[in-house]
């Protein structure tokens, strides 16, 4: 079951990431559109929302396990005017990386460092294990050039959104031309609501990183 491994949003996190400083590998306005790509991804996968024509509808109420996936279902439901697939994600995108940073922290995958410089704190995330930390990208290369264990549907939406965010290039590093139509082939077979998000996330992603904002 896909609920077994780290979530969308926690791989992704991981794949954006150096694996041993932590350094953000993408444009911060593209990391947080693809953080906030995953955490809606992870909400369609719990079957809690349904993503058809660019607005966001929510079907389930009930809270899921995970408490940040409860903190962001409390929020749709709060703003339930608010039916924009686009507003949500550049809503998201502002504290995505922070949120699932921590969630990952408290899972002990990343530790959490301030550092002060003059009079202001930054807040970044470390990896406890570098291995740990660099796992994900290299499950998803051997998913895209091997045929077993096959993908699941988080699989697909998670190399979606990278390929979205720009991030394709770290998993088809030292992959041959079958990875690449592998990943093209995963992506275009997603479900319409989860297609559909990728392509929201997509478009977002250029359209910030063109005004080099989020």
């Amino acid at each position: 079951m896909w609920e077994d491994r780290l979530l969308v949003a926690d791989e992704f996190f991981l794949v954006a990431h150096n694996d041993i400083r932590g350094k953000a590998r993408l444009h911060p306005a593209a990391t947080g559109l693809g953080l906030a790509g995953g955490l809606l991804g992870e909400l369609v996968l719990y079957g809690h929302i349904m993503v058809v024509d660019g607005d966001l509808s929510v079907v389930d109420r009930r809270p899921p396990a995970d408490a940040l996936a409860h903190t962001v279902l409390d929020q749709l439901v709060g703003e339930a005017q608010h039916r924009s697939v686009r507003t949500w994600l550049s809503f998201l995108a502002q504290s995505a990386t922070t949120s699932v940073g921590e969630r990952l922290s408290r899972a002990g995958v990343l530790r959490r460092r301030e550092s002060r410089r003059l009079l202001r704190t930054t807040v970044g995330y470390v990896p406890v294990d570098p291995n740990a930390a660099a796992w994900p990208t290299t499950r998803l290369r051997v998913l895209l050039e091997r045929s077993d264990p096959p993908p699941t549907l988080a699989d697909a939406v998670l190399l979606g959104l990278i390929a979205a965010a720009g991030l394709d290039r770290e998993v088809l590093w030292s992959t041959g031309p079958r990875a690449q139509h592998r990943l093209t082939s995963l992506v275009a077979a997603l479900p319409a609501p989860l297609k559909e998000l990728v392509a929201h996330t997509e478009a977002a992603v250029g359209a910030a990183v063109l005004r080099g904002g989020p």
